[in-house]
C-alpha cells in the first residue's frame, strides 16, 4: 500500500498525529488512545509500516514507533507542488479577471 492509501484512513492519520506529537511511542501507548482493540491498532500500525510512513524498532519487549521523516518530506514536497500549481492557476485567473474588469470599465 502506498503512503496516500495508508493515510486515507482516519485512525491511521490519528496514529501518525499522536506519534508526531510525542516523537515516539510504543504500540501499547498508541493502542491506549483508541477504543478499538489492540489487534486492530496493530493492523493499522502494520499498514503504516508497510507504507514506510512509520519506522519501528524493538526495545526489550516493546515495539517503538517513530515517523519516517523521509516519507513526511516526500508528502510535504508533493503538497508544495500542488499548492504552487493552484497558486499559479489562481494568479492567472486573477490576471484575466483584472483585464476583463479594465476592458469593461473602459467602455463606459
Amino acid at each position: 500500500m502506498d503512503m496516500f492509501s495508508a493515510l486515507a484512513e482516519p485512525t491511521r492519520r490519528h496514529i501518525v498525529e499522536l506519534i508526531a506529537q510525542k516523537g515516539q511511542m510504543s504500540a501499547t501507548s498508541i493502542s491506549d488512545n483508541f477504543s478499538t482493540t489492540p489487534q486492530a491498532i496493530s493492523q493499522h500500525l502494520k499498514v503504516l509500516r508497510d507504507a514506510d510512513v512509520l519506522q519501528v524498532k524493538k526495545q526489550a519487549q516493546s515495539r517503538i514507533y517513530t515517523i519516517n521523516p523521509v516519507k513526511i518530506t516526500e508528502l510535504e514536497e508533493w503538497i508544495k507542488k500542488l499548492t504552487k500549481l493552484w497558486d499559479d492557476r489562481f494568479n492567472r485567473l486573477d490576471s484575466l479577471l483584472e483585464k476583463q474588469k479594465l476592458m469593461e470599465g473602459g467602455d463606459k
